[in-house]
């Protein structure tokens, strides 16, 4: 089953209705629920109910693309990203002057925790950032967490996951790089933009994608401006989605409403190819380029990089602390 949400052209910005996703490629069409359905709670019913309403939903007349504009999924409670692909941590790694993937890596799932306000619509402009001349884009996979969870295991933590979408999660990566050399971040880095869709997709609908260990296998593929930048597929994660809900609630609540992405696939970044290689090419993103980055079984997003337009304050340095004359005191 594929949940979007939506509004109807002319309709305020705040206007959000949840429908059921019907037909493929262009030809596909949204057919709303009853007024007050909430995407999170409906991914949280029991599957029988939600059949059900998705059966009555489906005799009602659709909506077709060029008569809505689809939101973000969720408008996520909280949001976090793991570093599941290894070779995307070699590349990064390669970049930074180190050998390769560090040890520590392998021990367990680590993961940042983003700016759940950023989310932006699947076929949202995103502006250009400040402060900014490396914009780069992250393909990943998100899972949607529709129920509460504490210290479960992997099992146990697969009624959790709701759905999954599509996501880019923009970096400005000169900007990142300064927050993290001082050990924290990166936090102005990324907090600008994160785009999540284009619908969910429940897990039923993917039984058949996984592999022998019970991965997630599905082939993931970013283009700019037409022309196809990184692809992989999301069989090589570290970790299952199971394993990064386990790994989340462990001493730690994990809520209904959170996103829990993947993190960056192979080649699903330009900065990974500019660790590779040492120069930066392909290109850092400019305004009116167009990225598009597309999932199997999962649909695909489309945003355009435009001009800021939001009148930024300057960053204000630290007051430096005066130190005192060692030298003159002793003296």
């Amino acid at each position: 089953m594929r949940l979007a949400a939506f509004r109807r052209l002319g309709e305020p910005d705040p206007t959000r209705h949840v429908g059921l996703v019907l037909g493929d490629g262009a030809g596909w069409s949204i057919h709303p629920f009853a007024d007050g359905t909430e995407l999170v709670a409906l991914l949280a019913a029991d599957r029988d109910e939600r059949e059900a309403a998705a059966d009555v939903a489906a005799q009602g007349d659709g909506l077709h693309p060029d008569e809505v504009v689809l939101l973000p999924p969720v408008y996520p409670v909280a949001m976090r990203d793991f570093l599941t692909f290894e070779a995307h941590v070699e590349g990064m790694e390669r970049g930074q002057g180190n050998a390769g993937t560090p040890e520590e890596w392998y021990d367990a799932p680590v993961f940042l925790f983003m700016a759940p306000h950023a989310v932006t619509g699947p076929h949202d402009d995103v502006a250009m950032p400040p402060d900014t001349e490396r914009l780069d884009f992250e393909l990943e996979i998100a899972a949607i967490v529709c129920r509460d969870v504490r210290n479960v295991t992997p099992t146990q933590a697969r009624e959790a996951i709701g759905g999954y979408c599509v996501m880019n999660d923009w970096s400005a990566r000169d900007v990142q790089g300064k927050e993290m050399r001082l050990k924290l971040g990166p936090s102005k880095g990324k907090d600008f933009a994160t785009t999540i869709g284009p619908w969910v997709v429940t897990p039923d609908e993917l039984e058949d994608c996984r592999d022998d260990d019970g991965f997630l296998d599905l082939e993931m593929a970013v283009r700019v401006n037409g022309v196809e930048l990184g692809a992989d597929r999301s069989g090589h994660m570290g970790w299952s989605f199971e394993q990064l809900v386990s790994h989340a609630s462990r001493a730690s609540w994990v809520k209904a409403g959170e996103v829990l992405a993947s993190g960056t696939c192979a080649s699903g970044a330009l900065a990974e190819s500019w660790g590779r290689t040492g120069a930066l090419t392909p290109p850092p993103l400019q305004v009116g380029d167009v990225v598009e980055m597309a999932i199997e079984r999962l649909g695909s997003i489309r945003n355009t990089v435009v001009a800021a337009t939001e009148d930024v304050p300057a960053s204000v340095p630290a007051r430096r602390r005066v130190r005192p004359d060692v030298t003159a005191v002793s003296a």
